[in-house]
């Protein structure tokens, strides 16, 4: 009886630590990381504002509301334990915050993750600052709202009108209903929030460029200000051990190199990082700031038809990979769930993954860096109108800082801004897509641009493409005709504004980025609103056989294409389609289907 009694005790304990265990408690930035922080994430007062009166019953002055959330899991999810799943334009969010004792004299930074999509920030009533963007991070310096050190109400207001057109929204349903590709919607805090201690002369970023033919790294930093006799140095390591190192003056926008002579390189097959750390001193000598970051060293270019690897032609066998959680989601349930998802992808044979119609967040980033896991990096680009002036704008803004809180990642090869621009654009539409590749190049000229992926054609770095076609061979034929190689997207398709006039003439890449989408009825039989393109194979053989059949057609072509994106990692609600169910269960023989997506590709490394 005692054994059995001690026993219900322990398990009670552990119950109780696994409910009250704060979520996603792992630092959020991992490639710029400070020690002086505080996570924010937990449980907040909460409450739902549909008809958007909170600001006319003084909302921003609570002290705390009626209902409960946890965040950063949004309100519309199972994990935030509100699971409200209609249309919602309006939320608050309040919890207290106390600024620990041993920050005094620091600056004090508040920061977000991601909040859908319009947000504001209050702290004690008063107004701290206002964001537009629903996908990239932000952060407000809040000092001379908590200076006093004492206890603080923070308030946090969250707007959304999916529906307006203005807002790139990705994969959330405009319908009530998940239908299609479309599912179940994302507002408010998504992401973590945390406050961090810096010092005014602190580091606010850098952007790194490897070059791995000179052999050094060029390290450009910005700073929240900066004073005469200040000095940055850079010290990089290998398991600990300092092996390169240099200093400058800490100037905006200067650039510090440091030189290796023997860099090892990271690739997906010898995913290696150099640790490094950062240090601003003043001219006493006197740290001001410390920041741990890593390095990858690689390079990607475009020579001919091919992507390059490190100087090599490179194929790519890309998944698409929706970032959807049946909990969470938009948001990973835990950290071990985002490093999961590529575990699993590169056990059924992908190399990398094509992030589709959502930002990811950056502990993503991070496990494929360590991983050895190549991607695409997209925006959430749907439900926008690209005719639309506001539309335009909000979306430029908020590109621009994902790709600048991007771009050092290793394991990201690829900018993909939107994905399916069909039609033939307006000339304003024409010019929004033009000016966003410009951008893009301007903030990273370090990697290639596929403007639009599978959609027409203005301005790109390489050419993609999409087919559903469940035939093989009629798959094969359709992509090689004589000497006319082309998208599928031909005449009387409706999409007559194809790369060079419908034909492509193989002087640059080529991939076809989204292929497959193969239903099995066997693993799920038809009912409600599933759904995969073309008939669904009857059983698991004839998914094999006909996935088989599709890769196939696509690597006999690697002359000519020279990468593929198979649809899609997971089942994601209705969409029925993945090599795996949504809960990330088994549907497949695994190393079957392995074997398949590494089928030899002519003309590459395999």
């Amino acid at each position: 009886m005692m054994k059995s009694r001690f026993l219900f005790v322990v398990a009670a304990l552990l119950f109780s630590m696994a409910v009250s265990a704060q979520p996603r408690a792992e630092y959020p930035r991992p490639q710029f990381e400070r020690a002086d922080w505080v996570n924010l994430n937990g449980e907040w007062s909460f409450a739902l504002d549909l008809s958007d009166s909170g600001r006319d019953r003084d909302f921003y002055n609570s002290k705390g509301f009626d209902g409960r959330i946890t965040v950063p899991f949004a309100p519309e999810s199972k994990l935030s334990g509100v699971g409200y799943t209609d249309f919602i334009n309006s939320v608050w969010y309040q919890r207290e915050i106390q600024i620990p004792a041993e920050w005094k004299g620091k600056c004090v930074k508040l920061n977000f993750g991601a909040v859908y999509y319009e947000s504001e920030v209050y702290i004690d009533g008063k107004f701290v600052g206002r964001h537009y963007g629903g996908s990239d991070s932000f952060s407000f310096d809040v000092t001379d709202f908590v200076g006093d050190g004492g206890v603080h109400s923070l308030v946090v207001h969250a707007e959304s009108d999916l529906r307006s057109g203005t807002q790139p929204g990705g994969k959330q349903s405009t319908n009530y209903y998940s239908v299609g590709c479309s599912y179940t919607r994302t507002t408010g805090i998504w992401q973590t929030v945390w406050m961090e201690a810096v010092d005014a002369m602190a580091l606010e970023r850098v952007q790194v460029i490897t070059d791995i033919d000179q052999k050094h790294i060029v390290v450009i930093p910005t700073y929240y200000n900066v004073a005469g006799g200040n000095t940055l140095s850079v010290v990089v390591k290998d398991g600990g051990k300092a092996v390169a190192r240099a200093e400058a003056p800490a100037v905006q926008g200067m650039p510090v190199v440091v030189a290796l002579k023997n860099p090892k390189l990271w690739s997906p097959e010898s995913p290696f990082l150099y640790d490094v750390v950062y240090e601003v001193k003043n001219a006493e000598g006197e740290t001001l700031d410390t920041v741990d970051a890593y390095v990858g060293m690689r390079k990607v270019h475009i020579d001919g038809n091919k992507i390059y690897l490190n100087n090599k032609p490179y194929y790519q066998r890309l998944v698409l990979d929706q970032g959807f959680y049946p909990d969470g989601i938009w948001t990973a349930p835990s950290d071990e769930a985002l490093k999961r998802d590529i575990e699993l992808s590169m056990a059924a044979g992908f190399n990398g993954a094509r992030l589709h119609q959502k930002v990811f967040e950056e502990r993503f980033y991070y496990w494929a860096d360590k991983l050895g896991y190549i991607v695409w990096g997209e925006m959430a680009s749907w439900d926008k109108d690209s005719n639309s002036v506001a539309a335009a704008r909000n979306f430029m803004s908020e590109w621009g800082n994902i790709v600048v809180r991007d771009r050092n990642h290793p394991a990201l090869i690829v900018w993909t801004p939107f994905n399916e621009e069909f039609g033939v654009p307006s000339n304003e539409a024409g010019r929004f897509l033009t000016d966003v590749y410009n951008e893009t190049r301007r903030l990273d000229p370090t990697r290639p641009v596929n403007t639009v992926s599978g959609g027409i054609y203005v301005i790109s770095d390489f050419c993609t493409a999409h087919s559903y076609e469940q035939d093989g061979e009629k798959l094969h034929n359709m992509l090689f005709d004589g000497e006319k190689f082309y998208q599928p997207q031909g005449p009387g398709s409706g999409f007559e504004r194809a790369i060079h006039k419908l034909y492509y003439d193989g002087s640059l890449p080529y991939v076809l980025d989204e292929f497959g989408g193969i239903k099995c009825a066997e693993t799920q039989p038809a009912g409600g609103n599933s759904w995969g393109y073309g008939d669904a194979a009857p059983t698991r053989e004839d998914f094999y056989n006909r996935l088989e059949s599709l890769v196939k057609a696509v690597v006999e072509h690697s002359d000519k294409i020279c990468g593929f994106c198979y649809t899609q990692l997971t089942d994601v609600e209705q969409e029925q389609n993945g090599v795996y169910y949504y809960d990330r269960g088994e549907k497949f023989d695994m190393e079957r289907v392995k074997s398949i997506f590494q089928m030899e590709a002519a003309g590459y490394e395999q």
